[in-house]
């Protein structure tokens, strides 16, 4: 099965919040929720980390990398 995506995991995490928002969750189920709830919030940080660092890097010509510096009055 393939990893969900960015977007799925985020939902996944929306999901639970609402969940435990409503506070009719059992015990045992809101610890269970509230424990993939932080795992989910790590992986999505992780890979938005990730994003930036590719997007605040150039790539020149060579093939390597350099961070990306904007030039004056842009």
């Amino acid at each position: 099965m393939a990893e969900p995506t960015f977007e799925e995991k985020l939902a996944q995490l929306e999901a639970i919040v609402n969940q435990l928002e409503q506070g009719d969750v059992p015990l045992e189920k809101a610890l269970d929720q509230f424990k993939a709830g932080v795992k989910l919030s790590q992986e999505l940080e992780k890979t938005l980390k990730s994003a930036e660092k590719t997007v605040t890097e150039m790539v020149s010509d060579d093939g390597s990398t350099q961070p990306f510096q904007p030039k004056e009055g842009q």
